[in-house]
């Protein structure tokens, strides 16, 4: 049954990908796809529930034990990021879904849904990976697919941002791939659960060396400051829901390697003084980046990249409570990027522009367009009694009890990046929801004086209607999901604890990988 468990989020995705290349109609594809990604909901939740109950689960593949063969290994870290992920990409593939509905276009299941499907099999894979080569195998899964999705119904400024995109990626991936040769040729091994004692081993030149290689490579990939140039001109291009699902996922995958190979490879006993700087630049860079633009989807792509900053902030720090902070922040992260994003299109689909000046003229969206923005922005302001004031308060308080000057930098930083993000998400409000004139030629509410149309005679309205709900639908979902992580804010915070426990104190892991013994 572990077995299963672990297994089907990585290989049911594909397999399903293979399938709708079949040339099933467009409609069997999406409630394929559909089902597929619920079904992988379902298996993460219990994955979580077990290895909560039970400890780190793993499985090897073929029957070939560490290190001879691949392992598939999951704690509570990765089980939980594993649920919030999937739950992210069902919520925005219906969200895509009511937009091709709404926007009449050709159906492009044929390649939207393969690649899309990829996406998700690289995202469990780097999850739930116990070896290094295949977290880079991972990785390039996530780019093939990513490409294939940011380059959809391509024009000349996507095709650049997508090649932007892949350059960079690409760049990462040969990095990744030295440090894995690198590893292999000083350690003697790929695997994860042993690496940790024979890095130790190393001389500290050596070794210091590996741990600023992998800080880097990761680090493109977080889209961490100085590293970061490429995001703001990559994600604001591709489709809104596209946009989501990379700005909710692509840096996280990315941060939650960064968290599990940093504690796993290089454990430190104390606070880690660069990363704290880097913290503290991203958080201070990004969001002042963010509050010179006039583009909503580059205004947030910027807070994306502030944000990263926070969950550095425990990492850096290198102790329980700051690591229980990183691991909130980055499930409040991913829950409520999406939700800021999609809300966005919704937005965007009213006025027709994402620049917020041109917004301002043109007639406000909904009221509850309106709520579904709000609700997440305060959440990302750290505003209570929201998900991101609880995760930014842990962070806060392991900063207050780590003490020191680096310390003390990182919470005065996350303070005042909290307030210009607060001020950044008023200035998005004000531009785009706070006016007064009427709503004529709303494309979801008829004129005044104008009978409504008969949607039993017009089929395209009546469909534009059903993609319009669908993306609202969605949309709400994941804003009632960043409120669920504010109402379950007691349990998430003991998960995360015990994650934060495995992360410092890791044999539990490695025994479970390299004798298959669950402790």
């Amino acid at each position: 049954m572990t077995a299963l468990l672990l297994a089907l989020p990585v290989v049911l995705p594909i397999l399903c990908a293979g399938v709708t290349l079949l040339g099933l109609p467009g409609r069997v594809i999406r409630a394929l796809s559909t089902l597929v990604l619920a079904a992988v909901l379902a298996d993460a939740a219990a994955l979580l529930v077990l290895t909560d109950t039970r400890g780190p689960q793993s499985v090897h593949v073929g029957g070939w034990p560490a290190p001879l063969g691949i392992t598939l290994v999951a704690d509570r870290l990765s089980a939980l990021l594993l649920t919030v992920s999937v739950l992210v990409t069902l919520a925005v593939l219906l969200f895509a879904i009511g937009q091709g509905t709404a926007e009449k276009r050709r159906s492009s299941a044929e390649v939207f849904h393969p690649a899309y499907l990829l996406l998700v099999t690289g995202v469990s894979l780097a999850f739930l990976t116990g070896d290094l080569f295949n977290l880079f195998v991972a990785f390039e899964i996530l780019l093939a697919a990513s490409y294939v999705l940011i380059t959809l119904d391509a024009d000349g400024n996507r095709t650049r941002a997508g090649m932007t995109y892949t350059i960079i990626s690409l760049t990462s991936s040969l990095l990744f791939l030295t440090f894995v040769g690198l590893v292999y040729a000083a350690a003697g091994t790929v695997t994860l659960a042993q690496l940790g004692p024979r890095l130790a081993e190393l001389p500290d030149g050596l070794r210091g060396a590996l741990a600023l290689l992998l800080l880097a490579v990761l680090g493109i990939k977080a889209a961490i400051v100085p590293l970061h140039f490429w995001l703001p001109d990559s994600y604001p291009t591709a489709p809104a829901p596209i946009t989501a699902v990379f700005a909710a996922l692509l840096t996280k995958v990315a941060v939650y390697a960064l968290l599990r190979t940093q504690t796993l490879l290089f454990p430190r006993s104390s606070v880690w003084t660069l990363l704290a700087c880097v913290a503290i630049a991203a958080m201070l860079v990004g969001i002042l980046g963010a509050l010179a633009q006039d583009d909503i989807n580059r205004l947030l792509s910027f807070t994306l990249v502030s944000h990263i900053g926070f969950m550095l902030f425990g990492l850096a720090l290198f102790d329980t409570t700051g690591l229980t902070g990183t691991v909130l922040y980055i499930v409040h992260h991913i829950v409520v990027q999406a939700a800021l994003f999609l809300a966005a299109a919704l937005a965007v689909r009213h006025t027709g522009t994402t620049g917020l000046d041109r917004m301002a003229p043109s007639p406000p969206p909904r009221p509850l367009v309106a709520v579904l923005f709000a609700l997440p922005a305060l959440s990302l302001a750290g505003i209570p009694p929201f998900s991101g004031f609880v995760a930014k308060l842990t962070l806060l308080r392991a900063g207050a009890w780590q003490g020191g000057t680096a310390a003390y930098a990182l919470a005065a930083a996350a303070l005042l990046t909290s307030l210009l993000t607060l001020y950044a998400m008023s200035r998005v409000w004000t531009r785009a929801f706070m006016r007064q004139e009427p709503h004529p030629d709303h494309p979801d509410v008829p004129p005044p004086g104008k009978p409504a149309p008969d949607t039993a005679r017009h089929p395209e309205r009546r469909a534009d209607r059903y993609g319009a709900r669908l993306m609202t639908t969605a949309t709400g979902v994941m804003v009632m999901t960043s409120v669920a992580v504010a109402v379950l804010a007691g349990p998430l915070a003991r998960v995360g604890e015990r994650a934060a426990h495995e992360l410092l104190d890791p044999r539990a892991y490695r025994s479970v990988v390299m004798t298959g013994e669950d402790r």
